[in-house]
């Protein structure tokens, strides 16, 4: 339906209402009718009007933006008119080059998808849109204005390049952007560093907003080169510092000259902080260029320039003072030791001097904690490196890290106590409250703080010393002011954390004896920390502290406690003295002690409660360790008192948030771990450990039918079905997992199915059922595999199928639900039945022949529950939530493998739906959801090709008699030439779409692709094509690279 609009005024109206309006219902309608602009056929001279005529910017950039979607649709625009409309924008920009900006770039991205899209399409035996180099010139001999309108055309379409468009076949945007890379980008950047050298050689007037723009503009163009993804690798933009750029071999010329670098480093030192940082960013990327590209001697020299730039910008440090500057050359640092060896860099001239600018500025660095806290990561990434590479180094030359890197590691302490002072006083962000930034800076600091470990241990007693001495005393003094104590507190926090970290790093670093007597030293200190505040429980407590204790606990663990551990090992001898701890048992008690004591007391704190059971977890990992663990009296007790009256957190109080539920499961697998030990088939233990559970549910059964507090009970099961979850996990044998199912059925289950169907609208409360019903359906380790003469396997699919359908039922009654609700009102509940329903038919532990033959229709029902809750699921939200793809797809591999009667007898709007899904599903990136697609398509066609072949040998009368219900097969079977029809035509569109010369090579890899393959589905017959079609994909690309210079379009298949 095209939108008629009465005036370019009505048109500006509505671009205000899209652009700036503030009416939330105004801006939905102004969408609406722009978007029915863009699929009317007035649209470009619409387009050319609002151009032409427009008023405000607005206007012009909703033209931009028209054409830009007009250009990128999957069937395109004659050659012609995309040449024409090119054309109209390159003139229209250069007529009026004082448009706004965002204006300029809307148009330029026009000009760029139509070159990238149309790079292969010939006219008149030319690439008609590859001229827009040669048209760019002219731009850059024109004005100021003019010649920065041409760097950005060629900025933007170098991004365009590199800009993977995933609607499109990822093969043919490598084409692109590999013939753009080796026919123009090397062009680019040689254009772009000559247009920088002219503006070094005539004198720099800042003050000249055109000059400045200009070269801003130039500057990104050439880190727009640099930045191309030259071999497709796509890296992780994430991972930063293990970036290496892979310059093509033709560039080498370029980056051998030493004026290259020598122009950006001067350009750093001439420009302004805001280009300056530009150039930096240049800088980065040469740095990081890939180490083939250069000879021993050629990577020395690359290697000495750097270092020589590097040794510039630390004698004349002004420029640094820019956050942006120092983030930039931070990063330039961290390249430095990523692409080259400390063998090589010892070998600079200037290394010595370079080194101790290096160490200074990280010292200053360090010392002013609150500047661009997020850069210091990249100067200890650089510290972390040369350090993990000393063991390494065979050069004579001293690489002096023994000297600064105990240095650096004095700074990092020293300046992260001085800072809690500042941050107390001056009520500022506390940085041990970003846990992931300190952990991450903790693990690059322990290897530092190993290299001359003496110097860093003593430190570390002195100020432990100190400042628990004086935490001492402010506890015993009754006039002690609350910011000393927070100051003393925060102070002791990080001094903890850095001894956990310091005992961390012997596990990266090479160790002696004498080392692991200094990790008992201090050591000894946060043990005798945890006593004292202990000790002042629940009165005087201090979260930073226990987190920080966790942290130590947990590095004491991974290093000290374990199987790797040698009886011998020094770190007990000081221990042995001081706190009468000789091994590792005697550890294992410390901490079993210090989890129950976190337990007590802390229910009220979540992070502390989450981390305890996050360490206990850890530990109960490990058959060695759990049976020293059972031994512990602080593990019995557990075993025997795990109830809200000893341990506050698996209360139902109001005060505690219902999310924070979560962690009840973490604590029941790591317990019922415990209890496993020792359990055997002792069914009275079992019966023992659950009367905390049982006690509960009893109660619940006697009030659910009468006045009640609804909350408490909803309370009490949520706890309930999440203890239960992480007992069921930890339960991996047949008798256990007996045991819990005669303990849950059939007393229990009945009461969360009730549950279900009572609040079905809130996910806090059937989310936690629906998964414990889902772990019951996991049969790992073969635990579901019941005797011959039970019947627990159906039993239990008849309780899970019950409540399936119930839930499935009840949520479809809530009717449409806005984007922000239908994920977890809905879509998350879906997602878990049908992880559940997929692993009950994947579990083989039921026979769902069985249900039919004795008329129970569980399995009918459950399968119909699971057609309804698809259908009330668009396509695109199907694949938008990940975690409901990722059950959705199994479960359907799951059911064309096994059951496909029932997938045709499926109506042909729920087949169409299916069959459309897994089309769908084919093109993701998701690598379970499409090998589940390739899966289920293969079981759906074998299906369809045996029953085809076997009604073909049946008699006439026999084939009438065919279900009509399955349509699908019952289709297939009057056509059974269709899919070989549907390939003839693939093969020659495929064939049609290539030049005549290539015609004959496309049509002998078809004849090929078939060579040897028979009509039936045997494995030998399978492994046959499987090998023509690696052949045949082989083969068409070569022919396709051949003639690549004269090709003006691709096999779509080939992507």
């Amino acid at each position: 339906m095209a939108l008629h609009f009465q005036s370019l005024a009505e048109l500006e109206v509505l671009c205000t209402h899209l652009y700036v309006g503030t009416d939330l219902t105004q801006r939905i309608e102004a969408e609406k009718a722009l978007l029915e602009l863009i699929d009317s056929p007035e649209c470009l001279s619409k387009c050319q009007l609002l151009l032409e005529q427009g008023t405000t910017s607005y206007a012009q950039l909703l033209a931009a933006t028209c054409l830009s979607k007009l250009v990128s649709r999957v069937s395109p625009l004659p050659v012609e008119q995309r040449v024409d409309i090119r054309n109209y924008i390159l003139n229209y920009v250069a007529s009026q080059p004082k448009l706004a900006l965002f204006v300029i770039q809307a148009l330029i991205q026009v000009i760029a998808k139509i070159t990238k899209l149309g790079w292969f399409e010939v006219q008149k035996d030319q690439f008609v849109f590859r001229e827009i180099i040669a048209d760019v010139k002219k731009f850059l001999q024109g004005t100021v204005e003019h010649c920065i309108i041409g760097v950005i055309i060629l900025s933007e379409l170098t991004q365009e390049m590199n800009l993977v468009d995933y609607s499109r076949p990822s093969a043919k945007h490598r084409k692109i952007a590999t013939s753009f890379r080796d026919t123009s980008l090397k062009d680019i950047l040689v254009l772009a560093c000559s247009l920088l050298k002219e503006v070094l050689a005539k004198p720099l007037n800042l003050q000249d907003q055109g000059q400045q723009n200009l070269v801003m503009q130039v500057l990104k163009l050439v880190l727009n080169c640099l930045n191309f993804d030259f071999i497709g690798s796509s890296a992780d933009e994430s991972a930063d510092d293990l970036c290496t750029v892979q310059i093509p071999t033709t560039w080498r010329t370029i980056l051998l000259e030493p004026e290259t670098l020598d122009l950006f480093f001067n350009l750093y030192h001439s420009l302004p902080p805001l280009l300056s940082q530009l150039a930096l960013s240049c800088l980065v990327q040469f740095a990081s260029t890939r180490r083939s590209l250069f000879s021993s001697p050629e990577r020395a020299k690359y290697l000495g320039n750097l270092i020589k730039g590097v040794k510039r910008i630390l004698e004349n440090p002004q420029g640094l003072s820019d956050p942006g500057n120092y983030h930039e050359f931070c990063r330039f640092l961290a390249r430095l030791k990523t692409n080259y060896q400390l063998g090589e860099l010892v070998m600079v001239k200037e290394y010595p001097e370079v080194i101790r600018l290096i160490a200074n500025f990280t010292i200053t660095s360090l010392q002013h904690w609150e500047f661009a806290p997020n850069s210091v990561h990249y100067l200890l990434t650089l510290w972390q490196r040369m350090v993990a590479s000393v063991p390494f180094v065979k050069s004579t030359e001293p690489h002096l890290l023994d000297t600064y890197a105990p240095e650096i590691t004095k700074a990092f302490i020293t300046s992260r106590l001085e800072s809690v002072a500042i941050v107390v006083r001056d009520n500022l962000d506390d940085p041990l409250d970003d846990t992931a930034t300190v952990f991450q800076q903790l693990e690059q600091l322990c290897t530092v703080s190993r290299c001359e470990y003496e110097k860093t241990c003593t430190l570390l007693v002195q100020l432990f010393d100190q400042n628990a001495q004086n935490y001492q005393k402010l506890l015993h003094s009754p006039s002690a002011i609350t910011v000393d104590k927070a100051i003393q507190e925060g102070r002791l926090a990080w001094l903890v954390y850095l001894v956990g970290t310091v005992v961390g790093g012997r596990l990266t670093y090479t160790s002696t004896d004498e080392h692991d007597a200094m990790d008992g030293e201090l050591s000894c200190r946060v043990f005798q920390l945890i006593s004292l505040m202990d000790t002042g429980l629940p009165q005087c407590s201090n979260e930073k502290i226990e987190l920080a204790i966790l942290w130590f606990l947990d590095q004491f663990r991974k290093t000290y406690v374990g199987d790797q551990l040698q009886r011998t090992s020094k770190v007990y001898a000081r221990m042995s003295e001081v706190l009468g701890i000789t091994d590792d048992n005697h550890v294992l008690e410390t901490f079993m002690t210090k989890i129950v004591t976190n337990l007590k007391y802390w229910g009220r704190c979540e992070p502390v409660i989450s981390r305890t059971l996050q360490f206990l977890n850890d530990l109960s990992v490990g058959y060695i360790l759990l049976k020293k663990l059972v031994k512990i009296d602080a593990v019995k007790f557990m075993l025997k008192n795990h109830t809200s009256e000893h341990f506050p957190f698996l209360g139902i109080s109001d005060s505690y948030s219902l999310s924070d539920f979560r962690c009840r499961t973490t604590f029941y697998t790591a317990l019922t771990r415990l209890l496993m030990v020792d359990l055997g088939e002792d069914e009275d233990e079992f019966e023992n450990f659950m009367l905390p559970l049982t006690v509960s549910f009893e109660t619940i059964l006697q009030i659910f039918n009468n006045n009640f507090k609804q909350e408490d009970v909803k309370r009490m099961l949520i706890g309930l079905a999440r203890d239960l979850r992480g007992i069921a996990f930890a339960l991996n044998t047949k008798t256990s997992y007996t045991m819990l199912f005669d303990w849950i059925y059939p007393t229990y289950l009945p009461i969360l199915q009730r549950t279900i169907e009572r609040w079905y609208g809130e996910p806090a409360c059937t989310t936690p059922i629906l998964k414990l019903m889902a772990e019951l359906m996991q049969n790992r380790s073969q635990r579901l595999n019941f005797d011959v003469s039970s019947p627990n396997g159906i039993l239990l699919f008849r309780e899970a199928s019950k409540m399936i359908c119930t839930y499935g039922n009840q949520i479809l009654s809530l009717g449409s639900l806005s984007k922000d609700q239908i994920y977890p009102m809905k879509l998350k509940g879906i997602s878990i039945c049908y992880s559940a329903l997929k692993s009950a038919l994947c579990g083989n532990y039921v026979s769902f022949g069985v249900f039919k033959l004795y008329g129970d229709n569980h399995f009918d029902n459950v399968l119909q529950a699971f057609v309804k809750m698809l259908l009330s699921v668009s396509h695109s939200d199907l694949l938008q939530y990940r975690k409901l793809s990722q059950s959705y797809y199994p479960l359907l591999e799951c059911l064309t493998q096994d059951h496909m009667s029932f997938i045709t007898n499926l109506d042909p709007p729920v087949l169409l739906y299916v069959l459309t899904s897994i089309s769908e599903g084919l093109t993701t990136f998701d690598t379970v959801v499409s090998s589940s697609c390739c899966t289920s398509l293969d079981y759906i066609v074998t299906y369809l090709f045996k029953h085809i072949a076997k009604e073909g040998k049946k008699p006439l009368r026999c084939r009438e008699a065919t279900q009509a219900g399955q349509r699908l097969l019952h289709f297939m079977q009057q056509n059974p030439d269709v899919l070989q029809q549907y390939f003839s035509e693939l093969r020659a569109s495929l064939i049609n779409s290539q030049p005549l010369p290539k015609q004959e090579v496309l049509a002998q890899c078809f004849r090929n692709l078939m060579e040897g393959v028979e009509q039936n589905l045997s494995i030998k017959n399978r492994d046959r094509f499987t090998q023509n079609l690696s052949v045949f994909r082989r083969d068409v690309a070569e022919a396709l690279r051949n003639d690549g210079s004269s090709e003006p379009c691709s096999l779509d298949m080939m992507s």
